[in-house]
């Protein structure tokens, strides 16, 4: 016998039994279940999928959230009047005039691969006055604003801040973005009572706190949010809150989540168990809640080629996008220098549905700032930065970022590859 033909009896051992698939639908259906009774309750709560999914789309619509803001009389109001006026002005640049500035002449001739364009994100937009100056400077030196956001802000207290919350939600759709924000169950809430702060940081790594009913508690306040103010895509961190994130979306909410770095998808075998999970509880449509995850910081091109061919293989490329982190903050979170740009650059045109995510400045940059970026500054209550008169250099380090994005978006410009800003900025 052939080592070809013992290699395929081999590779055969590996077939999923449909008797299993059959056992885990029988445990799922079971009445007796009550885990699924638990999170049957959560929906009804909140009166069942359909009407969540109408409170959701109501409470999202532009005019609705811009009218809560008028009933509280929000500052944020007139900024946001501001960013409507701009953008229908065409104060920000158009993709041409951005090409042409990059490349001068050379643009009119380019062909720009738009099949595998790069969406530009940020990380992490903790304050809405942040986007107003973000967008002040991207008009004056005719820079891109990003394609997607990511938000690491307590949700109450941005609910509580004068509409922060709402101004935000009513800001996406005004810029053409998709954002993403994170719940406050996500262990750092006190559910693990053995972990406390930075000091204890070692014992997140097995698990980040969500015992027994958290991913519940998880469930119950992301469709508090979903259908208060529309919120459709959190961040997710757990494989108990994925799972539910999965089932809510198989009973018919409209529900979104991406994975975070803290997951550890950091090699293709990862990446698979994560697809697999998200094609097993598919839609018939094909659709998932897992809209995105982010890569471990340890991963490389051939962890994306590699997961790129298993996401082919599931049907999910148009489905799930790879979030790829080209800078980190400087501080707190990874080995520094750290910046994957050129790494992009080389692998953006063969991978579509690809975002570049930037949590830091550039590492020239970073090094002179008396306070560089720190992803422990997300955990920080806003009180306590003002107190500590830390706003002013947050928002320059965000700033950073955005110095970031555009630089990453410069090379992939070069490299005759397409990008994804905020689409109703540059047209």
């Amino acid at each position: 016998m052939s080592e070809k033909s013992d290699m395929n009896n081999l590779r055969q051992r590996l077939k999923i039994d449909v008797s299993r698939v059959d056992e885990i639908n029988a445990f799922l259906l079971d009445p007796q279940n009550e885990l699924i009774s638990g999170l049957l309750e959560v929906v009804s709560k909140y009166g069942g999928p359909e009407e969540i999914n109408r409170k959701a789309a109501e409470a999202r619509r532009l005019e609705n959230l811009v009218r809560r803001l008028k009933e509280m009389d929000s500052p944020y109001l007139a900024d946001l009047d501001w960013l409507t006026e701009q953008k229908e002005a065409g104060a920000f640049v158009s993709l041409d005039e951005y090409r042409k500035n990059i490349l001068g002449k050379k643009a009119a001739r380019m062909s720009f691969n738009e099949k595998t364009a790069v969406t530009l994100e940020i990380s992490a937009l903790q304050y809405f006055p942040w986007l107003i100056t973000q967008a002040r400077q991207a008009i004056e030196k005719r820079q891109l604003m990003p394609g997607r956001f990511i938000r690491v802000r307590n949700m109450k207290e941005q609910a509580q801040d004068n509409g922060d919350i709402l101004a935000v939600a009513a800001a996406m759709q005004i810029v053409g973005a998709s954002y993403v924000e994170t719940l406050d169950t996500k262990g750092t809430d006190g559910s693990n009572v053995h972990l406390g702060g930075p000091d204890t940081i070692t014992g997140y790594f097995g698990g980040v706190g969500e015992p027994n009913d958290y991913p519940l508690k998880w469930a119950d306040e992301y469709l508090h949010y979903y259908t208060t103010y529309g919120i459709r895509q959190v961040l997710n961190i757990n494989p108990g809150t994925i799972f539910v994130g999965y089932m809510l979306h198989k009973l018919g909410i409209d529900n979104e989540f991406k994975i975070s770095v803290f997951m550890g998808n950091d090699n293709p075998f990862a990446v698979l168990w994560t697809l697999m999970g998200a094609r097993l509880f598919s839609r018939d449509d094909g659709t998932t809640s897992l809209i995105g995850f982010n890569y471990s910081n340890s991963v490389n091109n051939d962890t994306i080629l590699a997961s790129n061919a298993i996401r082919g293989a599931l049907g999910l490329t148009d489905v799930v996008r790879f979030e790829h982190h080209i800078t980190e903050t400087w501080k707190s979170i990874v080995r520094q220098p750290y910046n994957r740009r050129e790494e992009l650059v080389e692998i953006a045109d063969r991978v579509p549905n690809i975002s570049a995510k930037h949590e830091g400045g550039e590492v020239e940059v970073e090094k002179t700032r008396e306070h560089p970026s720190d992803i422990l500054d997300y955990f920080t209550p806003k009180a306590d930065i003002l107190s500590a008169g830390l706003m002013q250099s947050m928002e320059r380090s965000y700033l950073d970022k955005h110095d970031s994005l555009n630089l990453t978006a410069d090379a992939l410009t070069r490299a005759g590859i397409g990008v994804v800003p905020a689409s109703n900025l540059h047209k």
